[in-house]
């Protein structure tokens, strides 16, 4: 048995044998043709560019139907891609003036534009590489080259591969296919994007592991944890056997509490709510029994778009939200992308650490007329529910100051315009660096509430990244610095009676849900899934219980000692929900 520890992308356990996907077909050796048959070959070029937009346009609305709109674009953007008056060029240039042959041209120009994306060391710019992979793909196929093949498998299966592009994901058969685990990618990705969206268990970035597997082993994908695990004993097997019967059997207890309050036994009241990024995931949020939205990450639309929506989309999309949740407060954050994800910015110079360059509120108050274009949509969307405006990566007084003073200004130019607003537009910021919660009595006394972002607070405070699987260890909610910095936050808010909430992952594991709650967090702010298990654990316990809890997490010198408290503790207050928690 051999267990490996991955990225979770989409949640879920699949259990079955190893089906691998094999790319050896799609090696292409440098070919020439003759000079007099230039023509044809350019030709035939041409007529497997039609033939490939016109799949690239199915795998669109199949997905558009299947899952929704944001997936269908990241297609719609394959297909601007594959019609690229320069791409096509070159394409044209290789085949006339070098003689080679259109399969060559292609996979020559795609993969130089690939490496370079790649050599940019981004996530996001690997992700531009793995979408010109797609496209080289779906082309070859289109003129002639074999579909890559699936080796293996004789019934439902688990997919193993390198990598899986956003189409080979979108064609998967769900009813054959399982799960799958890559051996690259990371959870931001258009590929992870389709995965959550199909519902299929996923892990990625599990590192080099194929050359250690056999088609049709046993294997365990576990979506929640991140973890793969090959060739089970048969006493593992059936640990996850009866895992996933107990999370289903627990999933239909929890529907039955989804309109009773998060009430703790003693009688103090704790507000939940959703964090999405798409506008149809209203929906979910609602059949969890969410109490409104806490987080709506805005900047998958503009991923989605692969480029910058219009001001009429971007209010569009926004009023969809809210107009589904009219009696219900919708938190929109504004964009907290780098440049390097934005196609309309491509012409911005590479950084070497986009991680700590220009993103976020940054880049919004370096690009006035898209910052603008955004907060306008949001504004005109006010008028129509309970909208509140939230900054990312805030991590000075002056940024606050100038997002607001650009608020002020977007909303005054709007009322000349005599256009609906909301009388008032609360204000909130982002606490996702360790500077914001070192000055937070200074930021507290200019904003109507904060959030706590710990995902991000996490990788700040420990100088980690969490997609690296060589610190992966040190990536932990639960070190006692980061709970340190929680707690300080916490109390600032309380002291000077601004909302305080947190939107991370930590909001999403009851175990820690409910050491929050012992700090004073009253409104927590999770994926709409995990909604149901952190309200019946906060529904199970007295306020007092999660205080001690909170308390003693403070004695402990090591994220590892602080895990297995809080693991005792859970357990000794809520046996019947421990197992798998």
């Amino acid at each position: 048995m051999l267990e490996l520890q991955g990225i979770a992308v989409s949640p879920g356990v699949a259990i079955g044998k190893v089906l691998i996907l094999d790319r050896e077909g799609y090696r292409i050796t440098r070919s020439q043709i003759d000079s007099t048959d230039r023509q044809i070959e350019l030709e035939r070029l041409k007529t497997a560019i039609a033939e490939a937009s016109s799949r690239l346009d199915q795998h669109r609305q199949r997905s558009t139907d299947a899952i929704g709109e944001h997936v269908g674009a990241i297609f719609s953007a394959h297909q601007g891609l594959l019609q690229d008056p320069s791409l096509q060029s070159e394409w044209f240039r290789y085949i006339d003036e070098h003689c080679y042959s259109a399969e060559f041209a292609v996979s020559a120009v795609l993969n130089r534009y690939a490496r370079a994306f790649r050599s940019m060391g981004s996530d996001a710019m690997s992700e531009r590489a793995t979408d010109i992979r797609d496209v080289e793909r779906t082309l070859l196929e289109a003129l002639g080259g074999h579909p890559m093949e699936q080796t293996g498998g004789d019934g439902q299966s688990v997919l193993v591969s390198h990598d899986l592009t956003p189409s080979e994901t979108a064609n998967l058969d769900t009813a054959k296919i399982l799960g799958f685990c890559t051996e690259v990618g990371g959870p931001g990705g258009h590929t992870a994007i389709v995965a959550r969206g199909m519902e299929i268990p996923a892990v990625v970035g599990l590192g080099r592991f194929m050359h250690r597997i056999e088609t049709n082993a046993e294997i365990i994908v576990d979506g929640f944890r991140g973890t793969v695990i090959l060739q089970p004993d048969e006493s593992t097997l059936q640990r996850y056997r009866e895992r996933k019967k107990d999370r289903f059997i627990r999933a239909e207890k929890l529907t039955q509490i989804r309109d009773l309050p998060a009430v703790t036994k003693d009688g103090t009241k704790i507000s939940l709510l959703a964090n999405i990024e798409f506008a149809h995931e209203v929906a979910p949020c609602l059949e969890r029994g969410a109490e409104g939205v806490g987080l709506y990450r805005t900047e998958f639309m503009f991923l989605a778009a692969d480029g910058e929506p219009t001001e009429q989309q971007q209010f569009e999309n926004y009023l969809e939200v809210i107009q589904a949740l009219p009696d219900l407060p919708v938190i929109m954050r504004t964009l907290d992308l780098g440049a390097d994800k934005i196609g309309s910015l491509a012409s911005a110079e590479p950084e070497s650490n986009p991680f700590l360059g220009l993103r976020s509120i940054r880049l919004s108050l370096r690009q006035p007329r898209m910052f603008r274009n955004q907060l306008r949509a949001m504004l005109r969307a006010s008028a129509f529910g309970k909208l509140k405006i939230m900054f990312p990566l805030v991590s000075t007084l002056n940024e606050l100051r100038m997002a607001r003073m650009l608020l002020r200004q977007v909303r005054e130019d709007l009322e000349e315009e005599g256009v609906p607003l909301a009388e008032r537009t609360e204000v909130g910021m982002m606490v996702e660096v360790p500077a914001a919660v070192l000055m937070l009595d200074h930021f507290i006394k200019e904003v109507d509430f904060i959030s706590l972002g710990t995902n991000d607070l996490i990788q700040y405070t420990m100088a980690v990244d969490r997609g690296n699987e060589f610190v992966a260890d040190l990536y932990a909610g639960h070190d006692p610095a980061v709970i340190r910095l929680i707690r300080s936050s916490v109390e600032v808010a309380n002291r000077n009676n601004v909302d305080v909430s947190v939107c991370g992952e930590m909001s999403a594991n009851p175990k820690t849900a409910l050491m929050l709650v012992g700090m004073g967090v009253r409104t927590l702010s999770a994926p709409p899934a995990a909604l149901p298990l952190v309200k019946q654990a906060v529904r199970n316990v007295d306020l007092t219980d999660c205080q001690q809890i909170a308390t003693r997490v403070f004695d402990f010198g090591t994220a590892r000692e602080v895990d297995a408290f809080l693991q005792q503790r859970f357990a000794e207050l809520l046996p019947e929900m421990a197992i798998g928690v």
